[in-house]
């Protein structure tokens, strides 16, 4: 496999980035679909706080979306990973790893004091997140809404995310 950069988005990778988003989600079942427009409103609603790509050197093979989320006991300077995105191809590589480990590295350089997501908690763990009964989202199994405080205290409340997530 070639050598894969990190890098952010250029406004000439969002077609790339939604073809592979698309691809990445089509036969997961807990997907209703709607990531690439998640992804596309987060943008044109200026709640795109991160977006990284990984590239290979001639195409577009990963992506990661952060965006602000809401507390509700009021802790600010958090923040909702995901969508994150490889071409199946590719998965089980590493890329989805390197683009895991470059948005919370950048998101602790731009002063975040935590990350949220949902997701499978035996990946998700080896990068510090954890179940936080005290932090909830509801809907989901709650052992799938995991944290990982970067700063500070772990927040107590209801998450909600970025009007893109309806």
């Amino acid at each position: 496999m070639t050598a894969i950069a990190i890098r952010p988005e250029e406004p000439r990778d969002h077609a790339a980035i939604g073809v592979v988003t698309q691809a990445a989600f089509a036969d997961t079942p807990h997907s209703d679909g709607s990531e690439v427009r998640i992804i596309e409103r987060l943008r044109s609603d200026g709640d795109l706080t991160l977006s990284l790509v990984a590239e290979d050197g001639e195409r577009i093979v990963g992506h990661v979306a952060v965006s602000p989320v809401q507390i509700s006991d009021g802790s600010p300077g958090w923040y909702g990973l995901g969508p994150i995105a490889i071409l199946p191809s590719l998965q089980r590589r590493g890329i989805g790893s390197r683009l895991m480990q470059r948005a919370i590295a950048d998101m602790r350089m731009r002063g975040a004091r935590g990350l949220v997501l949902l997701g499978d908690p035996a990946y998700y763990s080896r990068f510090g997140f954890e179940h936080d009964p005290a932090l909830r989202y509801p809907g989901p199994l709650p052992e799938y809404f995991q944290r990982l405080v970067v700063a500070g205290d772990a927040p107590s409340g209801t998450v909600r995310y970025a009007p893109a997530f309806g």
